[in-house]
């Protein structure tokens, strides 16, 4: 017994970013090192935001020699690099494929500001859920990302960033996919970005957008360690939610409403509506009174977002129509604020992520 955890670990499919911090102990012990050394590992990878193994000197260099030998470190790979006008960079990225799997080619978006970055992180290759103004959707469904796809994604922007990078930095996962349905490996990633001895993004700076995925927002309020939670309504009414996102019929708005009413705020949290506003269909005033009707008796905010030109049959909101919906909101009472996505001239905007460029 004591002869096969001096084995080697595996091969150099064995990747170490995504790994917990128990799993990189184990991964340790495996070797016939101290466990602790999994921890140096775990600080080296996600705090020091170490990328080679050989410069992982908090280990002894036999321990290094080993785990080049056994293992790689797994971030995804820069295929290509789209920078907007606005110092907005869109990644390409491609996610090393696990055994059995292809490798997954998802989109990334780093947004430089003057006191933080923000990025926003693909929780999926493509989606399923079919909002019908998304073009990531017209990707469908290619595969769940890993929990080191994820975490992958904030360690490559950080390092691509790293001479200009500010304090401060949100991670949003509003790329590609929808993350309460890759819910276990949003979870273990969400695990490491969150905690303080890994990545050390504040869950006040960290941010889960969901299309409405009730059970999972279920699981998700019984979580010790999550993110803020944002909801994407784009709706005022079932009829209209029905017609541009397949899911309410499965979760409709009062099932969904419910789902927000028993969600457990935290003392310094309120839950964030986004509502894509699409010219002529969603955009009147009287939408606007039944979305305030809607999240009135919430710890809310709604945020409004033009709609983001792409090949689909809709038109952004008249600037007119977008003011009277925001002070429709704000009269009754609500949090209202207009969002306008940024990279738009690179198709890095909200709604937009869909390897425009690689397809035929």
């Amino acid at each position: 017994m004591q002869k096969s955890l001096k084995m080697p670990v595996a091969n150099n499919d064995t990747a170490l970013i995504g790994q917990s911090l128990e799993e990189l102990r184990e991964l340790a012990a495996r070797m016939g090192e101290p466990s602790y050394r999994g921890g140096q590992i775990y600080r080296e990878l996600y705090e020091r935001r170490q990328t080679q193994i050989e410069k992982m000197t908090a280990l002894p260099a036999e321990m290094r020699r080993k785990l080049a030998e056994s293992t790689r470190i797994g971030l995804p790979e820069i295929v290509r690099r789209h920078k907007s006008a606005d110092g907005t960079v869109r990644y390409v990225l491609r996610c090393a494929g696990t055994a059995g799997e292809q490798a997954a080619t998802i989109e990334t978006v780093f947004m430089p500001e003057e006191k933080r970055q923000t990025i926003c992180v693909s929780t999926q290759e493509g989606c399923a859920v079919n909002c019908r103004f998304c073009l990531t959707a017209t990707l469908g469904l290619l595969r769940n990302l890993t929990a080191g796809d994820i975490v992958g994604q904030i360690l490559v922007a950080l390092e691509d960033n790293r001479e200009v990078l500010k304090p401060q930095t949100n991670v949003v996962l509003m790329g590609q996919g929808e993350p309460l349905l890759n819910y276990d490996a949003v979870m273990k990633a969400l695990g490491i970005i969150l905690d303080a001895k890994g990545l050390g993004i504040s869950p006040k700076h960290a941010t889960l957008s969901t299309s409405g995925i009730v059970p999972g927002i279920e699981r998700l309020a019984k979580e010790k360690a999550r993110p803020k939670l944002a909801i994407s309504l784009n709706a005022s009414n079932d009829e209209q939610r029905d017609a541009i996102m397949p899911i309410n019929r499965k979760y409709p708005i009062a099932k969904l409403m419910e789902a927000c009413r028993d969600y457990p705020l935290r003392p310094w949290e309120h839950l964030t509506f986004e509502y894509v506003l699409l010219g002529g269909f969603n955009d009147s005033v009287e939408d606007a009174r039944r979305v305030a009707k809607l999240v009135g008796n919430l710890r809310a905010k709604v945020n409004l977002i033009p709609w983001n030109p792409g090949e689909l049959p809709y038109r952004p909101p008249d600037a007119d129509r977008i003011e009277a919906f925001r002070k429709t909101l704000v009269e009754k009472g609500q949090r209202a604020f207009v969002r306008y996505s940024r990279g738009q001239d690179v198709m890095a905007a909200c709604g937009q992520l869909a390897l425009v460029e690689t397809r035929e």
